[in-house]
């Protein structure tokens, strides 16, 4: 089959237990180093696969060394990666329609509702299908970081205190909220940030507390105000290569989108939960001016994030057909709590359940 010719980054047949059948081994990129919350979840995703499958699939796990994001593409249509962790929006050309969620990011409160809302968003949505045959793989899932703070080296307590400054962005959405209030939004892949903040280039980040620990920004950053900004929710942590998918039988898809959908909460889980309290801890040691925003500011920014996220609610049907899946998530982890396997057992019977296996992908 297509699938097993591979290079030797990974064995990829090995014989079972019993040695009369054989397991069919998936060389799996998360395309990040073992500290990123990615590599938490191919872990994960690891043991999920051998036991949805009855220990007739595995995963390799291979490193960032062996395929990185920017070589996700090429990696899932040549068989260098049989399932992969790719980001829509690193590659926006290719995921014009899928990309439409993440302009509602200042919508991003609940991030396991992000979470779930762009995986069943992405799975009934034609359009964003066709992007993924396009790209040479299968969507199966997605998940999200916790809402963006600001974290800076000159302090903001007001909305004055914005303007001015030079703040990095983690997209579009990021941008026009700061332009908004006065700031200049600076495009800059999060991996520099800690040299500019450190340069002086920029004067803060909006993004996820848990950077303070991932790109050292606890060592640079002298506040953090808790203003909520938004998610990074336009993800999709197993997309497997179509040649893959295709060589698998109904049962192997249905067995392999299980695994991915319990792997799917565990970044939530890892990027949202467990990281920020540990980010937390290291900002409390490290004496860095941890604020809450007034009730002027939080106002204000949240009428901001709310009239943006109606404009492009009105201007697209995708749009609106997200932010409906929003709301539903919303009240489903209110329902639920925020478990993973909890979760992903509900997420199964609201979105994978009613997928067709034979077709799903092809």
């Amino acid at each position: 089959m297509k699938l097993w010719k591979v290079t030797g980054a990974a064995t990829v047949v090995a014989l079972t237990m019993a040695g009369a059948a054989v397991a069919q081994s998936f060389i799996a990129a998360p395309a990040a180093p073992p500290v990123h919350p990615a590599a938490y979840m191919y872990d994960k995703f690891a043991g999920f696969l051998d036991e949805e499958s009855g220990g007739t699939m595995s995963a390799n796990v291979v490193g960032p060394e062996v395929v990185s994001l920017p070589q996700m593409k090429d990696a899932l249509q040549t068989g260098l990666a049989n399932v992969g962790n790719s980001l829509p929006l690193y590659f926006a050309a290719d995921f014009p329609q899928t990309g439409i969620a993440g302009d509602l990011a200042l919508a991003g409160r609940n991030p396991h509702a992000m979470g779930w809302a762009m995986t069943e968003f992405v799975v009934n949505c034609a359009p964003c299908q066709e992007e993924y045959k396009a790209f040479g793989g299968v969507f199966l899932g997605s998940g999200s970081s916790d809402p963006y703070v600001l974290m800076t080296t000159k302090p903001v307590t007001s909305i004055d205190d914005l303007k001015g400054l030079r703040l990095r962005s983690g997209g579009a959405p990021y941008s026009r909220w700061a332009e908004h209030f006065g700031a200049t939004p600076v495009n800059l892949p999060v991996g520099e940030t800690f040299e500019a903040m450190s340069q002086g280039t920029i004067d803060g980040s909006m993004a996820s507390i848990a950077d303070m620990l991932s790109y050292r920004l606890v060592d640079v950053a002298k506040h953090v105000l808790r203003v909520p900004l938004g998610t990074y929710h336009v993800t999709s942590n197993f997309t497997v290569g179509s040649d893959a998918w295709a060589d698998l039988t109904t049962e192997q898809r249905i067995q392999f989108a299980k695994a991915a959908n319990r792997g799917d909460p565990q970044l939530t889980d890892r990027w949202a939960v467990q990281m920020p309290a540990e980010a937390n801890e290291a900002v409390a040691a490290a004496g860095i001016d941890d604020q809450e925003p007034s009730a002027e500011f939080l106002a204000a920014s949240e009428e901001f994030a709310a009239a943006d996220v109606q404009s492009r609610v009105d201007a697209n049907p995708l749009a609106a057909d997200f932010a409906a899946l929003v709301t539903k998530w919303e009240g489903i982890v209110e329902e639920v709590g925020t478990d993973p396997e909890a979760l992903a057992a509900r997420a199964w019977d609201e979105i994978w359940s009613k997928v067709d296996f034979e077709t799903y992908g092809m």
